[in-house]
Parts: C-alpha cells; structure tokens; sequence
C-alpha cells in the first residue's frame, strides 16, 4: 500500500520543523510501518549537540519512533483516530549509536497494543544494518465518537 507521508503525518500534532520522518516505506495500517529520515546536518540543534562534531541526539531517535508508531496508529482502518495523540511514556529505551549529517536511518514500528485512547508500541531505529536505538513506547490520545449513521 502506498501511503504519502505528508498525508499520513497530517494525524500527528508535529509541526515540519519538528519532523524525523522524510519518507514512509512501508506502512500495514493500524498494525506496523517502517520510515527513513536523512539527517541533513543543518538542523538548528546540531549547532549546540555537539560544536564541531554533530550527533543526533538518541532523544531524537526515540520521537522519530513516537512519531512513526502515531502514523501507524491513526491509519488503522478500524479504530477512529485519537484526537491530541502524544508521547506519554517510553517504558524501555536503549539509544546504542548516533546518526551524524549526511546519515539515513531507518525507522520500523509496530502497534503492541490498543485501549481506548492508550496505544503500545515497539520500535526499532537502524542505520546501515547497525541497531541505533530500541524502545517500548506509549502514546495517548482522546477517543473522538465517530459520526452516527
């Protein structure tokens, strides 16, 4: 299924300047979906992380997780999606490397598990077959009924 990532991020609050996904490779909706976002090194928080040697920071890699589990999430066919859905808990994270300007990392995850407005998640952030990052996550939001009829 082809899915545009403009359209499919348009269900997150995020605005562009705060985006880690620059494009979506795969997306089985409601269940999982895997993403790819290049760090171009102009970014304005690499001037300060860290002068003259630029990471992203393994903060940043578990919000472009938040952000790719919220896709997945809002696109399931089957539940309504969640009206202000947020980053609420990371239960496990473990951040093993760090993308520097010009590095592509790849994003994969998949919806755990639904109630009412709580989505799990897992996650996993990869760079060139390297593991960059894992992470169990929850996101929140409010349940909107759907329309009757």
């Amino acid at each position: 299924m082809s899915v545009d990532l403009v359209q499919a991020l348009r269900a997150l609050p995020h605005g562009p300047e705060f985006r880690f996904l620059d494009r979506l490779l795969a997306l089985d909706p409601g269940r999982s979906g895997r993403a790819e976002y290049t760090l171009r090194g102009d970014e304005p928080f690499l001037r300060g992380h860290f002068p003259g040697q630029p990471l992203l920071p393994g903060v940043l890699l578990i919000e472009a997780a938040a952000q790719l589990a919220g896709v997945v999430a809002q696109s399931d066919p089957d539940v309504p999606p969640l009206a202000d859905l947020r980053l609420t808990a990371v239960r496990v994270a473990k951040i093993l490397g760090a993308p520097r300007p010009g590095d592509v990392v790849r994003v994969q995850a998949e919806i755990r598990g639904r109630l009412a407005g709580l989505v799990q998640a897992s996650a996993r952030v990869e760079m060139a077959g390297q593991l960059l990052a894992t992470t169990e996550l929850v996101l929140s939001g409010r349940p909107v009924a759907r329309p009757a009829g």
